[in-house]
């Protein structure tokens, strides 16, 4: 990657909610001296974005402001041409995404974002995971509750069984939460496009590399109830199961043969049949256009819950490794996990890729692989609980 630019980090869609969160983050925490920009498209909005972060960091009052438009190859080619790394929380990504990924592409640019959808990684990795090979960019997708802490708490945890050994992990999340409406659209795209994102993960499995003399597996069982917590287990049909496997897949310490199961824990039946039921009714009628375009109405991106309100929210995820004959029990937990949490994990990505030293990793590659124990030590600096369970 090119390390000779104007900024350290550009962030595009800081005027949206959880962009101004990730903004107002960074001008609590980024370092003296760390270089960064805003960028986007309403130089107005960013205006008032820059005084609101002022109020923050008196510094800011000289934030650069870039001018950027998903509409504009020109305009997302400068920015990714003077950053060393690109945040980005302008989403649909299926619908606005990859302009700016093939922009960072080629440029060497480091890319981070929010998305949750597999479709659009899918399709980005066929597109573009040659040419950031070639340049030496590092797209890592994913960067927010999706899927930070399954990556990486996956990651503390077969750091504490034995290597070499075949290895067992799930993933037991819980959370309280009201989850963004850049979360809500994101997923609304993804029911209505099954047989697109079927396709985009057929044809990378035929073309993406498998390990060598090692396999991986994410099977999707049956709900059950875990005896040690009371809790019904239910997979959860997220990309967050495929972002560890990705993982798995790219680093040797993971075994010969890894296995890992992603479940939501509820303590009550019939919240889980609930909740099955609400997300089958949501896929059904996200099928059909005006259904769809009156659901989209319902939480639009951008908005979000009052500071008060977000202070009341939480998310825990219990992860239990087994391997070599031996068994750990770790966490991964913070506070509200869609907007504060999401913010706190894309700016600390972004400060992590343009300022730590890293392992040499280039194209798409996941937060573990591409950052591990630096992204992992920044988080827990950062006030997230990472931490092995008692007797473990």
């Amino acid at each position: 990657m090119a390390t000779e630019r104007e900024y350290d980090i550009v962030l595009f869609g800081g005027t949206g909610f959880t962009g101004g969160l990730t903004a107002e983050y960074l001008a609590r925490h980024a370092p003296a001296g760390c270089r960064w920009a805003l960028a986007g498209r309403n130089r107005a909005k960013l205006e008032r974005l820059r005084a609101r972060l002022a109020e923050i960091d008196p510094g800011c009052e000289k934030l650069p402001l870039l001018h950027a438009d998903v509409t504009d190859d020109g305009s997302l080619r400068d920015i990714a041409a003077a950053a060393r790394v690109v945040i980005t929380t302008v989403g649909p990504y299926t619908h606005y995404g990859e302009p700016l990924v093939a922009a960072c592409a080629a440029n060497g640019t480091d890319y981070v974002d929010l998305t949750g959808e597999p479709e659009f990684v899918d399709r980005m990795y066929l597109a573009h995971d040659a040419t950031a090979r070639r340049t030496g960019a590092r797209l890592v997708h994913a960067c927010g509750f999706d899927s930070i802490p399954y990556d990486l708490g996956v990651y503390f945890t077969v750091r504490r069984l034995p290597e070499n050994v075949p290895i067992t992990v799930e993933g037991q999340v819980r959370a309280r939460a009201e989850f963004s409406g850049g979360t809500y659209s994101s997923a609304l795209t993804a029911f209505s496009r099954p047989l697109a994102m079927a396709r985009a993960a057929r044809e990378r499995r035929r073309i993406e590399p498998r390990p060598a003399g090692r396999a991986v597996h994410t099977p999707f069982g049956p709900p059950r109830r875990d005896r040690e917590t009371g809790h019904w287990l239910v997979p959860m049909p997220t990309v967050d199961p495929q972002i560890v496997a990705r993982s798995a897949a790219a680093l040797d310490r993971y075994g010969p043969d890894f296995t890992y199961r992603h479940c939501a824990a509820v303590r009550r039946l019939p919240t889980l049949v609930a909740a099955g039921g609400g997300l089958g009714v949501l896929a059904l009628l996200a099928q059909i256009p005006p259904a769809r375009e009156a659901l989209g109405r319902l939480r639009r991106p951008g908005a979000g819950p009052s500071p008060a309100r977000r202070a009341k929210s939480w998310f825990q995820v219990r992860f239990v490794g087994e391997g070599g004959g031996k068994r750990v029990v770790t966490e991964f937990a913070g506070g509200d996990p869609g907007y504060d949490e999401t913010a706190r994990m894309l700016a600390e990505s972004a400060l992590c890729l343009a300022l730590d030293d890293l392992p040499a990793t280039s194209g798409q590659v996941t937060t573990a692989v591409a950052m591990g124990d630096a992204l992992l030590d920044r988080l827990a600096n950062a006030g997230l609980t990472i931490r092995a369970l008692p007797g473990s």
